[in-house]
This record gives C-alpha cells, structure tokens and sequence, in this order.
C-alpha cells in the first residue's frame, strides 16, 4: 500500500519509519467482590501502559457481577450485565463472592448467591473451556512448597478445564425422605462437551511439548469412562500428541510427587477446579495465576486463579500479578497481540528478577510492596 495513501487512513499511526493500524477494543470490566477492585484496577493500568505504548486504546465498560451485584439489584448477574459483557471484545474480572461462614450473600438460594453469577455468565457467554497456566518462576522457587529435588529447574504446565457441564450444571435438588434431609446432585456430560474442550486441549498441546494427560475417574463413574472414549477418539486426529489417561486421584498425587511430569491436562469442571488449585499452590502463590475462559471464537472472559480474599480487601495487600497475566493473556488469545503480551509477561519477570514481592510470596532479602505499588513497577518496565 502506497505509504501517502495510509495517512489518509482513519486509525494508522506512525511508529518509526512505517505505520500500523491502531487497534480500538472494549472490554467488560467486572471487578466483583474483595480484593477484586483492587487488582482490576492495576491490570487495567497496566492496559493502558500497552496502549500508550503500542497504539492501541481499551475502552472499559464497568459491570456488576456478585456479592456488589446482589447488593444493587438483588441477583448475581442482571440480564444487562450479560449483554453488555456480549457486547465487548473481551471480559477482565476480578474476584466474585464472599466470607461463607458470616455473609449475608449465603443466606439465599444457591442460584441467588455470589458465585451463580460466574457460572450463570460461562454459560451466557458459552465459555466451555477454562486454561489455566502454572509455571514456576525461578526466582519463586523458595517460595513453592515442595522440595528442590522435587520441583528440579522448575515446572511448565497447562490445565485445560470443561467448564459449562459436569455436576456444577447438573440437576439438583434437597428434599426431605422418611424424615431425613437428602441433597442430590447431578454429573452429566454429553460426547459434543467433550469433544469441543479435547479439540481445545490437543490444539495448546501441538503448540507446547506435545502432551496430554486425560484425568477422570473411568474405573468409578460412567460419565468418565465416556469422557475416556471421546478423548481417545479425538487423539487420533493429532498423532504428534501422546495422550496418556490418569485417574483423578492419582493426579493430585502426581502433581506434588513429580510436576514436571505434565505438559498439558485435560480434565472435567469439577476435577479442573480441584486440580487447577492444587497446581496453582505449588507455584508458590495462588496470586500468581492466570486464567482464560474461551469459546468457540476468540471471546474469551480472563480472570486470575484465586478467589475475592475478603480478609485482606482494601489492605494494599493483593497480589495483582495473577490479574495482569490474565490481562496479557486476553492480549494474546482474543486480540491476537502477542508483541504486547509478552512486553507484560517480561515485565512481570524483571519485578520479580529484582526481588519485588507482595506479601504471599514475599520471602527473606526481598523487598515487601503493596498492590498499588506492584502494578506501578511492572508498568515501568513495560
């Protein structure tokens, strides 16, 4: 294209001596409950760092979704909410709930407390496969909780989550029979939910180490053994992958006895939630976890591992790492900026590298700094 022509182009903006387009998106801002304002706050500061930097504007559109939400309109999630959430190129969230034991929030029918509105936006935005990454550090090895021998020169790994079905979306109900209380939930997955989230697990592993590891509980219930038989369908389609199959159990042990087994689990919503939490734990911090919810496109909805952390809320405590890496990874998998997410992710390891740390995983010699304060030096080193 002829260089005078792209000037008179609506959007190009010079950068040295050639010009790109300057790229405009609007996400959905939720920063729920606890800590969750908290640590939005700093990923959409570190957002806006990238954009002055490379030419892009991000518009945010603030929603309610939680505890907040109960509190202003008496459900977890509006209708409006869900269609401005639609509306937007991507999701940034924060943290939704609250303290169980003493809330207000809990109170109520489980489809009016705080986390119904996160599952009742995965399924409005057809979100069924949640990645979660788990990467040790090597300047966060002090802080992981298993010994050196174990975790070795460190671990890399991904857990690939079915998110829509399973027993969090399944029939239940309590009743009462012959006089005694009885709850009942129910685990259903179909052969398409399963197939959709392998294909997605499969397509991470073909662009990492090229392993998979099926986890359920085929030797218990049908569900997994259905689970075990599309899985292996699938693999077929990707003979460069090995698939291996564990049982859940054996998973969890797996993962503190030898994590640098894994490359890429795939796993159902319940196993994924228990299992994700486990791994995110031997990385040294919960609080440095991302995560990533897609669908069949490139929407997705990113928020950190951890949850709303009530006790700590308006300390300046947060750790915000785990929420700015799931900004930089909407960077990467729904707008396709890949230069961007890595300026965010090297920032992240020159913090770290030169001994900044929140209070989770702060550790002897290094130097102790809030939640503002993190996000202004990772912004600095952008």
């Amino acid at each position: 294209m002829d260089p005078e022509y792209k000037k008179k182009i609506p959007g190009f903006k010079s950068m040295g001596s050639w010009r790109v387009k300057e790229m405009e998106y609007t996400i959905a801002a939720i920063s729920g409950d606890g800590i969750g304002p908290e640590i939005v706050r700093e990923a959409k500061k570190v957002l806006d760092k990238i954009g002055q930097k490379y030419g892009h504007k991000f518009n945010y559109e603030d929603v309610l979704m939680g505890g907040i939400s109960i509190d202003t309109y008496g459900v977890p999630l509006t209708d409006e909410a869900l269609e401005t959430a639609k509306k937007s190129d991507a999701v940034l969230l924060g943290a939704v709930g609250g303290n169980v034991g003493n809330s207000r929030w809990y109170d109520v029918a489980p489809n009016l407390r705080p986390e119904a509105g996160l599952l009742a936006i995965r399924k409005g935005l057809n979100l069924f496969a949640n990645i979660r990454p788990a990467y040790l550090y090597n300047d966060l090895a002090g802080a992981c909780p298993l010994k050196k021998e174990i975790i070795g020169d460190g671990f890399d790994m991904v857990i690939v989550r079915e998110l829509t079905g399973g027993l969090y979306f399944g029939e239940r109900h309590t009743e009462t029979v012959d006089g005694v209380e009885q709850a009942t939930d129910t685990l259903v997955y179909s052969e398409k939910e399963i197939r959709r989230v392998a294909i997605k697990a499969f397509e991470i592993a073909m662009k990492r180490k090229k392993k998979v590891t099926s986890v359920d509980k085929a030797n218990v219930l049908d569900s997994s053994r259905l689970w075990r038989k599309v899985v292996a369908e699938v693999a077929k389609d990707y003979p460069e992958v090995t698939l291996e199959n564990m049982l859940v159990d054996n998973c969890a042990m797996q993962l503190v006895m030898n994590p640098r087994q894994f490359d890429v689990i795939l796993t159902e919503n319940m196993f994924g939630d228990i299992l994700s939490d486990e791994a995110s734990m031997i990385t040294g911090s919960i609080g440095m976890l991302s995560s990533a919810s897609l669908n069949e496109s490139k929407f997705g909805l990113y928020e950190p591992s951890h949850g709303s952390a009530p006790d700590i809320a308006g300390k300046d405590i947060a750790n915000p790492i785990a929420t700015i890496l799931s900004a930089a990874m909407m960077l990467r998998f729904s707008f396709d900026l890949d230069k961007e997410a890595d300026a965010i992710e090297d920032a992240v390891r020159k913090v770290l590298a030169e001994g900044y740390r929140t209070v989770d995983i702060m550790d002897e010699g290094k130097k102790q700094v809030g939640t503002t304060e993190m996000g202004n030096l990772i912004c600095e080193r952008i």
